[in-house]
């Protein structure tokens, strides 16, 4: 697949998501309008729609119906974005910036940022179990995605990062922390994909989003680096600043970028079993592993 044959279906794709996810946040004019408009502002920020993507794509190799995919995929960003909320906050990260724009606590304080993020965490449920419901194996994907949310993995990840920080932490435990924090609602969009899609051996997948998960969190790390505030939209070198421990700061930035190389061919390579289904997921692995923002 060319880049720009990748780029056209990235575009098509993040249309049809958006597409839905407008439709999912209409609202009537009332008293807690507010918290929509509060909601919206960090929805249609302009994010990637990685994990969206990750889901449908994984599903249209399987053969899926993404009219059946579509709520769960929408779901997946409105928790993707409730954390970004949540991590922006004082209490937590404490940036002003997030894709090139003031943070929901910056724009609408403190009080309606927690509130917008909790209500997009509340909302994907709503449309899974509304307009999910029907779809193959739906109550399990709303487990796995639950799970992959929650203390066992995006928020266990998180608490691990918080009490990391200002401390030295080894290889491993790194790697623990960001399967958690990052790769958990990666892996969980592929799984779900092919499962929402009646695939029930799912392991080729899952091997896929595991690898793609650590590659894309090491270029992070590395972008964290070398990149600049102008191309991320958001602050650099704050994982210096605040001591943290990342694959640049442990290993080096060389051996960062073996290792994307290395966990990005071990994520291909898993999905040799699809054959040219697969197309277009090596070559978004490829794109993603050597992004600049």
């Amino acid at each position: 697949m060319t880049e720009n044959e990748l780029k056209q279906t990235l575009k098509s794709d993040v249309d049809v998501i958006d597409g839905a996810l407008k439709r999912y946040m209409r609202r009537s004019d009332n008293l807690q309008s507010p918290i929509y408009e509060a909601m919206e502002y960090s929805l249609f920020a302009g994010g990637k729609r990685l994990r969206p993507v990750l889901m449908t794509e994984c599903a249209k190799m399987c053969g899926g119906d993404i009219n059946e995919i579509l709520p769960f995929a929408c779901a997946m960003e409105m928790i993707h974005t409730y954390s970004l909320i949540h991590d922006d906050l004082p209490a937590m990260d404490n940036d002003d910036l997030r894709r090139g724009k003031p943070t929901n606590h910056i724009k609408y304080g403190e009080a309606t940022a927690i509130l917008a993020g909790d209500a997009l965490l509340n909302k994907a449920f709503e449309i899974m179990t509304e307009y999910g419901g029907g779809a193959k194996n739906a109550l399990k994907a709303i487990n796995i995605i639950a799970k992959s949310s929650g203390t066992e993995g995006m928020i266990g990840g998180q608490v691990i990062d918080i009490l990391s920080e200002g401390k030295s932490i080894d290889l491993d435990t790194l790697k623990y922390l960001h399967s958690m924090k990052t790769g958990a609602i990666i892996r969980s969009s592929c799984v779900c994909g092919a499962l929402l899609s009646g695939e029930e051996d799912t392991a080729s997948v899952d091997v896929f989003a595991l690898n793609l998960g650590i590659a894309f969190q090491i270029r992070d790390d590395i972008l964290d680096v070398i990149g600049t505030e102008a191309q991320l939209g958001k602050p650099i070198g704050s994982d210096e600043e605040e001591n943290k421990t990342t694959y640049v700061t442990l290993l080096g930035l060389q051996k960062a970028e073996e290792l994307v190389k290395s966990y990005s061919r071990a994520a291909k390579d898993a999905l040799a079993p699809y054959g040219k289904k697969a197309d277009f997921l090596l070559a978004l692995t490829d794109y993603l592993v050597n992004r600049e923002k």
